[in-house]
């Protein structure tokens, strides 16, 4: 049997994917929880597998609360559903350590498909969120400049950002503002020819 975790805050979906799991016979819902919070308290220990996380939970989202998570439970397989298919959105959720991103119209015969491919090592994606991430990786760099054209300080918050921080973590760890922090990463995008944090990532990962 493989233990799957649900972490869904909408009452309806989440009994919907409850019925899911039920009507499988190798597969055991062991725990549901409304919220990140929730889920990162009680879920390590229930210890399941598998975890069908909503990205956009109220208050700790879906990508924090997968890091927690992974932080905890380094084994747990995580499985992003969402109605997100933006490429922002889903570099969030695979940095976090999400290794399955569906969106809440898939089947519920994809959902189960998608739990037992996990458990196997494969990292199954909807259709059009695949062709996303393939886009995004196979897109040839915009011309921009060189990064030397970066100052000392824009490398450093760019390296941050790169590494996952926040903009206000990234405030607290150069001692800045926040607002000062989001001064940078807007003179970032506009050397780099980029305008969100995925792509200024992407362009600084092309350029070490």
């Amino acid at each position: 049997m493989i233990n799957v975790a649900i972490v869904e805050d909408h009452a309806g979906f989440r009994a919907s994917l409850q019925r899911v799991l039920q009507a499988a016979r190798d597969i055991r819902c062991v725990a549901v929880c409304a919220s990140g919070e929730s889920a990162v308290r009680e879920l390590p220990a229930t210890r399941p597998e598998v975890v069908l996380m909503d990205l956009n939970l109220p208050g700790m989202n879906g990508a924090a609360t997968t890091a927690q998570l992974k932080e905890q439970c380094p084994e747990l397989d995580v499985i992003m559903l969402t109605v997100y298919d933006d490429a922002d959105s889903i570099f969030k959720a695979l940095r976090a350590g999400a290794c399955g991103y569906l969106l809440k119209r898939a089947s519920a015969q994809e959902i189960l498909g998608a739990i037992r491919e996990v458990r196997q090592g494969g990292a199954p994606m909807s259709s059009e969120i695949a062709r996303k991430v393939v886009a995004a990786f196979n897109a040839p760099a915009p011309a921009a400049p060189a990064k030397s054209s970066l100052t000392p300080r824009e490398q450093e918050i760019l390296k941050l950002v790169a590494g996952g921080f926040t903009s206000k973590e990234i405030a607290g760890r150069l001692g800045l503002t926040v607002d000062t922090v989001c001064s940078y990463l807007k003179d970032i995008y506009r050397k780099l020819h980029v305008h969100s944090r995925t792509q200024a990532v992407l362009q600084y990962q092309r350029r070490m």
